[in-house]
């Protein structure tokens, strides 16, 4: 499947674009942060983490925070990427379920730990201070749930990295339940309360109605990150569990319409997320609201920050080549139809029930 089969069919996004316009301080200090734990080991390194512009990635969720809660939350997106990159698609455990749970369970208890604690890790040791400044900066309760979605992330890439050692290519229900976990969006998310200083009442984050549109969020993102790295992955010969090849190995059909059912599968998730997400925030507290409209502001900023970032470049595709196909992306005015129907599927029919607050 080639770069412009996968990068120039339109998305579907009816959220308009945002950043915060403090994204360059944000940078600097995040940058300044995790260069301080020696989690980057080269300079390589450091301007791979660097190329990730994490800094506008978040700023692109969360537009209308406060500074200070934006490069923390900034400083996690790097942190997550260096550890994604060194430990999770490649390296020694990247095909090692047992060893990986092990330095997981570890990196997740540097995490959980509050007050001083010595770490030789530097991911561990950085992780620690990060979850340090998040309690001190918004409380408990967000610190709290941004704990129980960063080890839903970690188990979620052990499932992935079992698989690898396993040679083993899931189900599309199987991907797309793995998904949810692996891709970050957990994490990712729960830290729009952190960055935005608000306090969702846990009546509401724990309904079904917001549980489950967080999922979808987190979906509609990770299928559009597969589009995004499928090229890349394709070149490094990493694309051994990604949406689009799960598509071709149960369905015994070729590269373009794996591409048309993932996408109309992705547009499918986002129509139902609109109209769920609209009834919801009618009824809801106002730091509910902001967290809803965050979920929005994600998935339309994941897709302007893939499209751009170098993390997702093709290293056989020149960068002008690359500028020229973003250049004729267009914005999809409706949405894509396929055979797919996610209501079959168990691990995501459930968002289609009757749900409200």
């Amino acid at each position: 499947m080639s770069t412009t089969t996968t990068g120039t069919l339109p998305f579907y996004c009816p959220i308009e674009s945002a950043i915060h316009p403090e994204v360059a301080e944000a940078e600097r200090r995040a940058l300044s942060w995790i260069n301080r734990f020696g989690v980057c080991r080269t300079p390589e390194e450091e301007r791979r983490v660097a190329g990730t512009r994490s800094a506008e990635f978040y700023a692109r969720f969360v537009p209308e925070a406060d500074l200070e809660g934006l490069w923390i939350t900034a400083a996690w997106v790097y942190w997550g990427f260096a550890f994604d990159d060194a430990r999770c698609d490649e390296g020694p455990l990247a095909a090692d379920p047992a060893a990986f749970a092990a330095m997981a369970a570890q990196v997740q208890q540097a995490l959980e730990v509050p007050g001083p604690l010595t770490i030789r890790d530097p991911y561990a040791a950085s992780l620690h201070d990060l979850g340090e400044r998040f309690l001190a900066y918004s409380g408990p309760v967000q610190s709290r749930r941004f704990h129980h979605a960063h080890r839903a992330w970690l188990s979620g890439v052990q499932w992935q990295i079992g698989n690898r050692a396993r040679k083993e290519m899931p189900t599309l229900d199987d991907y797309l339940a793995m998904r949810l976990h692996s891709a970050g969006g957990e994490p990712t998310f729960a830290m729009l309360e952190i960055a935005y200083g608000c306090d969702v009442p846990a009546a509401e984050m724990d309904s079904p109605a917001v549980c489950a549109l967080t999922q979808m969020a987190i979906l509609v993102a990770a299928l559009d990150n597969d589009r995004h790295s499928f090229s890349k992955e394709a070149t490094l010969r990493h694309t051994d569990q990604n949406v689009l090849t799960v598509l071709q190995a149960q369905q015994a059909c070729g590269p373009e319409q794996a591409l048309h059912e993932a996408v109309a599968l992705r547009d499918t998730v986002m129509c139902r997320f609109l109209a769920l997400r609209a009834k919801v925030m009618a009824n809801g507290s106002r730091d509910l609201y902001r967290y809803l409209n965050g979920l929005g502001q994600g998935i339309r900023g994941n897709i302007d920050w893939g499209l751009r970032t170098p993390r997702y470049l093709n290293p056989a595709e020149p960068e002008a080549a690359h500028a020229r196909t973003i250049e004729r992306l267009a914005w999809a005015d409706e949405p894509v139809t396929g055979d797919l129907d996610p209501r079959s599927l168990p691990s995501v029919s459930w968002w289609w029930q009757d749900l409200s607050l």
